[in-house]
């Protein structure tokens, strides 16, 4: 439903138009007051009066607070004015039918088809009935035949071609901000993939280098410290790379394959948070088992657990308890400022800019959300006291479900 003005952004600018066309009006009809007989003087200044003041009323800015169609009231005054005209030239409309005109397309210009409707009756009093008047049942029926249905033909035409205009800049617009965004992704993921890839390549260059050139002076417990730091600086790579490749099979073919089997929880946390350099506790028994693929679960803790680290404060916990329908919460929480409000409807968007840190692409989150999905389960948020709690419900390890179709080896 098309509500605004398309010359602007509401109802003012479709009353200050109107006012200007009956400025003119009122210019028009103060010349033609010197050009009538001295009998239709006072009648001609009286509605050049009529539109002056309607038109000044049309600036008044007292519109901007009104509903978008209020300004149709402004076509009472306008058909007023043009009955009198056609009323005084004895019932001849002709220099009155171009004002009917550009008071159609106007409507079309400013409101939906189905205004023109609305003030056609209006308009065909103003314009047949003066010729009822002034008997000219010839030109009375001319007019109801042709002359009106034309101008309701004009608004229509005026304002479908403003919806289609309308739709098309919307559309532009939309093009425009998608290939912004495009290209704020494209800097987004140039950084993160400079800063993700090349400070564990260092390390690893660093530790290969070290071991390369050890000639036995090496301790075997140093010696296996630097093979460690190197496959934890190797396995944050591939993690990089495994996310971008499901942000890529996603948004391609809009499914994950999963390697579904019982894990035990507390194990699967110990092990994510080996690639965690600062502390994290864990609250939870040791029992707890989910129905999940081992390596994206790992993913989805680690994703939480550098979330966490990276936009709150310590302490972090990992907390999970089970929960009805065969599911089990894990809880990540921080004790930080949290997410803001206006933040947290886009947190799990793709290239989210809830995520200001310029290391971050916005991808972890959206992708948490889309592999606890595809396991039958959910990611949601909620603020802390202090702090926030990204809690992701996965399926028991004896839960019958399956997740959707599509997310299925």
């Amino acid at each position: 439903m098309r509500q605004w003005s398309v010359l602007g952004e509401g109802p003012i600018h479709a009353a200050r138009q109107m006012g200007l066309l009956l400025a003119l009006g009122a210019a028009l009809t103060l010349v033609k007051t010197v050009m009538v007989p001295a009998g239709q003087r006072p009648l001609f200044f009286g509605l050049a009066v009529l539109q002056a003041s309607t038109a000044a009323a049309g600036w008044s800015p007292i519109w901007a607070r009104l509903h978008p169609r209020a300004p149709l009231v402004l076509t009472a005054p306008a058909f007023v004015v043009l009955a009198a005209s056609i009323w005084a030239a004895g019932g001849i409309a002709a220099g009155a039918a171009p004002f009917f005109v550009l008071v159609f397309v106007w409507v079309g210009l400013h409101f939906p088809a189905r205004a023109a409707l609305a003030v056609t009756p209006a308009a065909l009093l103003a314009y047949l009935g003066p010729m009822i008047t002034a008997g000219r049942p010839a030109a009375v029926l001319t007019g109801a035949a042709l002359f009106i249905p034309t101008l309701l033909a004009v608004a229509v035409v005026v304002a479908r071609q403003v919806d289609h205009h309308r739709h098309d800049r919307a559309a532009l617009r939309r093009a425009r901000d998608e290939i912004a965004q495009a290209e704020r992704w494209r800097a987004a993921l140039t950084s993160t993939l400079a800063h993700d890839v090349r400070s564990p390549l260092t390390s690893v260059q660093f530790a290969l280098e070290t071991l390369h050139d050890d000639e036995g002076d090496l301790p075997a417990a140093q010696r296996r410290q630097f093979t460690e730091m190197a496959l934890r600086q190797t396995a944050r790579i591939r993690r990089l790379a495994i996310s971008l490749l499901d942000a890529d099979r996603v948004d391609e073919h809009g499914q994950l394959r999963l390697d579904l089997q019982p894990v035990p929880l507390r194990a699967a946390i110990d092990n994510a948070l080996v690639y965690v350099t600062s502390p994290v506790s864990v609250d939870m028994p040791e029992d707890v088992k989910v129905r999940a693929d081992p390596q994206r679960l790992e993913q989805i803790l680690i994703n939480l657990v550098t979330n966490a680290l990276r936009h709150g404060d310590p302490p972090i916990v990992i907390s999970a308890v089970p929960v009805p329908g065969d599911q089990v919460a894990i809880c990540v929480r921080d004790h930080g400022p949290g997410v803001p409000e206006d933040k947290q409807q886009v947190l799990f968007s793709r290239f989210s800019s809830a995520d200001a840190a310029p290391e971050s692409v916005g991808l972890g989150l959206w992708i948490t959300r889309e592999l606890a999905r595809a396991h039958g389960g959910d990611v949601v948020y909620t603020p802390a006291d202090p702090g926030a709690c990204f809690t992701v419900t996965l399926p028991g390890a004896e839960s019958p479900s399956q997740p959707p179709a599509d997310s299925r080896p």
